[in-house]
């Protein structure tokens, strides 16, 4: 599960708009949205990555579900990629409000949330909220409690020494290697290390530094969604079993281990995400 199987050789027909969402708390969020030429036949996908990262890592999971006829919504998380920081602190609440603001930006009502690492964080965040019901989750490498960051970690993620070995790509590649499993690509490690290394060391410190204390199981209980929520049996970064966690506290989930992968399934297993939201766009 691990390795990416190459795309369809035919060239994907489909238009392109970029627009910036301004929050309540004056962040601006650089927004993409994609579709097939013509009316889309499926369901709107909005894609929220996880901490360091940014639209760039949603590459081939965005063609595969144009490709089969849905309109598809992309964002970089505030302070990563185009977007900027706002008044408020950097937070999972505040995370869940920002994806909410994206919704009603692209006016979504069916909308399909897939959310990543950190980018769960904030899909469960805002489903648990009541603003808007959405047609389905697919969860991954998620969890929604027990991130308590250690400070050393926090630390380490804002230090310019860790930023300057993380540019480097053979040292960053494998500072990094534990986010991804064994069997990926050589060319998407280097992805993931260079959305790791775009990120700037004060927005990965903090984002790191914002699941600590974080508990939605008791919230999420009330979220009657469909969910898929998929993890990596090789994840280092959050523990498979507390995606598990998840999928049993949402009342219309299903849980998923994809044998091999590691944390960053949006590079290592895109066909496995575009299975999950055919599941649930049906």
């Amino acid at each position: 599960m691990t390795t990416v199987a190459p795309a369809p050789a035919a060239a994907v027909v489909r238009t392109a708009a970029e627009s910036v969402v301004r929050t309540d708390d004056g962040a601006r969020l650089a927004v993409t949205v994609l579709a097939p030429l013509g009316t889309p036949s499926g369901t709107t996908v909005v894609l929220s990555h996880g901490w360091a990262a940014g639209r760039r890592v949603w590459g081939t999971v965005s063609d595969r579900l144009i490709r089969a006829g849905h309109r598809v919504v992309l964002y970089d998380q505030r302070g990563h990629g185009a977007s900027t920081l706002g008044r408020e602190p950097f937070g999972i609440a505040r995370l869940g409000a920002d994806l909410g603001a994206v919704l009603d930006h692209v006016d979504a009502p069916d909308a399909v949330v897939v959310g990543h690492s950190g980018g769960g964080f904030a899909a469960l965040s805002y489903a648990s909220s009541g603003a808007r019901q959405l047609s389905g989750l697919v969860l991954l490498g998620t969890a929604a409690h027990d991130q308590e960051t250690p400070d050393s970690e926090v630390k380490m993620m804002g230090s310019p020494v860790f930023s300057w070995a993380v540019r480097r790509p053979a040292l960053g590649r494998k500072l990094l290697g534990q986010m991804v499993g064994k069997g990926i690509d050589p060319q998407l490690r280097e992805v993931n290390r260079q959305l790791f290394a775009a990120a700037s060391p004060q927005v990965r410190a903090d984002a790191f530094r914002s699941s600590r204390g974080m508990d939605l199981r008791e919230a999420i209980a009330s979220v009657h969604v469909r969910a898929v929520v998929l993890a990596g049996a090789a994840d280092k970064v959050i523990a498979p079993a507390l995606g598990r966690v998840v999928a049993e506290a949402l009342p219309k989930a299903r849980f998923e281990e994809l044998p091999g992968a590691g944390h960053m399934l949006p590079l290592e297993a895109p066909e496995a995400v575009v299975a999950a939201v055919t599941e649930l766009a049906r």
